[in-house]
């Protein structure tokens, strides 16, 4: 079982950044996918989610109105499209895989937002 993030880097204030998680041993399409986060010095939160087959999706009070998740099952891939980035959203971004008692997660992705 492996989910590994990409996307992540150093961007300016107001950019854009889309974040990747791709997922393999496992069925990933039959799983609730969520973005975490992450900061120095603060516990890890809630970002987004994403039901299994694509049509539900919720965010964090945060983000809303500036990430979007959304999924390609096909490729068994997670995306987290981010716009209009802050510096508090400096952060190492998590994939989570979630069904029943199964919690998968990855090794994280930087994303600094900074001038």
């Amino acid at each position: 079982v492996q989910l590994v993030e990409s996307g992540g880097g150093l961007v300016q204030p107001g950019g854009s950044l889309r974040l990747s998680c791709a997922a393999s041993g496992f069925t990933a399409s039959t799983y609730y996918m969520k973005w975490y986060r992450q900061a120095p010095g603060k516990e890890r939160e809630w970002v987004a989610t994403i039901s299994s087959a694509g049509g539900g999706t919720n965010c964090a009070d945060s983000v809303r109105g500036r990430f979007t998740i959304s999924r390609d099952n096909a490729k068994n891939t997670v995306y987290l499209q981010m716009n209009s980035l802050k510096p508090e959203d400096t952060a190492v971004y998590y994939c989570n895989a979630k069904r029943y008692s199964y919690d998968y997660w990855g090794q994280g992705t930087q994303v600094t937002v900074s001038s």
